[in-house]
């Protein structure tokens, strides 16, 4: 089992002193020896805050990209250029053009044209396809194709494949990234698109039932009913982690109760945080 893990948040929608925030999603996972990306946030925040904490990503051996949304691919260009050689794992739906629908208004949220040019541009053999559990190195891998068994976890949107909201995207190229330690699993989540309680037993489903150590990163209930909410805090206290780190995408409304049911094993995600296990 791997041990010395270290995972640095890059990029978030709040920003410890001095560090850029943005609304995005970019995680520095060091654990097997290598050093992985999961998502680059929107593109602004990666360069200015990589430089401040010392980060070179000159030395990113793999790069994970949890789904095809702008605010995790943003940066794609820059992270690219400075990693030319880096492996890419991710789903093969990641390209989809792909909208949000508010109040009759249709706005583009898939990868950004630049991005999108650069993903395209990148060394095929070089891009690998994630439809399923597929293992990065001995104790670190990512899944796709997650079940949707939950009755109350759902997209967390109002997310569609074309600008006249006839027909809904389901997120299929949602994915996340878990490492196996000698204590459990510690889980890292893009946005959790597929629902973070379905990842969650999916990943345990794929360990033999190993205990869920930590979950880091987007769980997507910004937008979500009290009673969703409700329901994955009482699933996720039921999986008794020892850490909790809310990012991004999870809502600063969510943070309340997630630390009234967790107390001291919720951390309130920051891009320059260090975590270490």
């Amino acid at each position: 089992m791997v041990d010395n893990i270290k995972i640095t948040i890059l990029v978030d929608n709040q920003a410890l002193g001095g560090l850029a925030s943005e609304h995005g999603l970019s995680l520095w996972i060091g654990a097997d020896g290598r050093h992985i990306m999961l998502d680059t946030g929107q593109g602004e925040a990666l360069e200015k805050n990589a430089a401040a904490l010392g980060i070179d990503l000159n030395g990113t051996d793999i790069l994970v990209i949890s789904h095809g949304h702008y605010d995790h691919t943003g940066a794609l260009p820059y992270v690219l250029a400075q990693a030319p050689d880096v492996e890419v794992y991710c789903h093969p739906e990641v390209v989809q053009t792909r909208y949000a629908i508010r109040d009759g208004e249709a706005k583009s949220i898939g990868m950004p044209e630049p991005a999108l040019q650069t993903f395209r541009d990148h060394s095929p053999g070089r891009v690998n396809a994630v439809e399923g559990p597929t293992m990065l190195s001995k104790n670190v891998g990512v899944v796709a194709a997650i079940p949707r068994r939950t009755a109350y976890e759902d997209t967390g949107g109002p997310f569609y494949l074309d600008p006249q909201g006839q027909t809904p995207d389901l997120i299929e190229d949602d994915l996340a990234l878990w490492i196996r330690t000698d204590t459990g699993v510690i889980v890292c989540l893009g946005c959790a698109h597929a629902g973070p309680i379905n990842t969650l037993q999916h990943i345990r489903d794929l360990t033999q039932g190993a205990r869920i150590r930590a979950v880091v990163g987007g769980f997507h209930l910004m937008d979500a009913s009290r009673v969703r909410v409700d329901r994955t805090i009482d699933a996720l206290v039921h999986l008794e982690p020892d850490l909790v780190v809310p990012c991004h995408c999870t809502g600063k409304t969510t943070f309340g109760p997630l630390r009234e049911a967790l107390g001291g094993r919720m951390q309130e995600g920051s891009a320059g945080m260090v975590l270490r296990f």
